[in-house]
């Protein structure tokens, strides 16, 4: 396949520069994935203006699927996207693996791969860029997004990675800490990636200050218009406006973020049972909620003043 024109990777990166879903990932009774109730919820989220959408992302629980189910789910995804949004293919795990899932992205019709921070104990800063420029360099069709979530990987790791290879053309930056990704964006090349924020609704307006001009999502799956006017809040530097949305956001994320974040899916899919669009069955390591916790997913998504309904 030709490597696609600068053209091509330039209306890539447009799109990124926006609010990027991760849908949730359902469960049937028998505890197979959900495939018609899965399209309907990429269908949602794309019918309500969202231009990309990340399968087998953390909010889709990718590390409690197995390989046929990762490509299940990403298939599903296209077939819903029909040419409405982006797809961009989370991958992962081991060098082989994740080769072998970038290319069969790349012949599902995804546009492109997000690359998991690697999951192992000892990283060191040469190996992390060599395992992306490998994974890269197998599929330089597709553009790059990799997904940095260790304070250790600096802006020099990532120009390395840029110069290596060309379609990396974004960074999903999951540090919690906005003064050193504006330093990393700046070392690396403000203007050289998108720059997307990657914890969310409640660290977007902190890092679109200094740079960021996407963030990621798993709330859009429960209430893609408060995603989407956030960002648009965001885009226009009205802050103002863009934290109203965040104080709309913040009891909700909050209770994603309980106990180390263990209840993230959880309480995404606890809101989507609630409003009867999914099951809230989630795998371990995750956990259901308890009864407590889900009158808490109700109480955000009622009107109860002084806090604003979610929706």
């Amino acid at each position: 396949m030709p490597v696609p024109s600068s053209s091509r990777f330039d209306e890539r990166k447009r799109r990124l520069s926006g609010v990027v879903a991760v849908p949730v990932t359902p469960f049937g009774a028998d505890g197979a994935v959900d495939t018609e109730t899965y399209a309907k919820l990429v269908d949602r989220v794309i019918t309500a203006g969202v231009e990309v959408v990340t399968p087998n992302g953390n909010t889709g629980e990718f590390y409690a699927l197995d390989e046929a189910e990762t490509r299940h789910c990403l298939e599903l995804t296209v077939e819903a996207a029909a040419g409405r949004a982006i797809v961009v293919a989370g991958v992962g795990h081991d060098l082989r693996t994740a080769i072998a899932a970038a290319r069969h992205a790349r012949e599902a019709g995804a546009e492109l791969i997000m690359i998991h921070q690697p999951v192992h104990p000892y990283v060191s800063a040469e190996g992390w860029v060599e395992y992306h420029r490998a994974i890269a360099a197998a599929v330089p069709e597709l553009g790059v997004v990799p997904y940095v979530r260790d304070a250790r990987i600096e802006g020099e790791q990532l120009a390395r990675l840029g110069d290596a290879a060309e379609n990396v053309i974004g960074v999903k930056y999951a540090v919690p800490d906005p003064v050193r990704f504006a330093s990393v964006a700046r070392d690396a090349g403000l203007a050289r990636f998108v720059w997307i924020a990657g914890l969310a609704e409640l660290s977007a307006p902190g890092y679109f200050a200094v740079g960021a001009t996407g963030f990621t999502s798993g709330l859009v799956n429960v209430a893609p218009s408060l995603s989407l006017e956030m960002f648009r809040s965001l885009r226009d530097g009205d802050f103002g406006a863009a934290m109203a949305c965040w104080e709309r956001v913040r009891p909700f994320e909050e209770l994603r973020a309980a106990d180390g974040n263990a209840n993230n899916v959880s309480v995404v899919k606890e809101a989507l049972a609630q409003l009867g669009l999914c099951r809230r069955d989630v795998r371990p390591p995750s956990r259901p909620l308890t009864g407590e916790e889900r009158g808490k997913v109700a109480g955000a998504l009622e009107n109860r003043p002084p806090r604003r309904n979610v929706f």
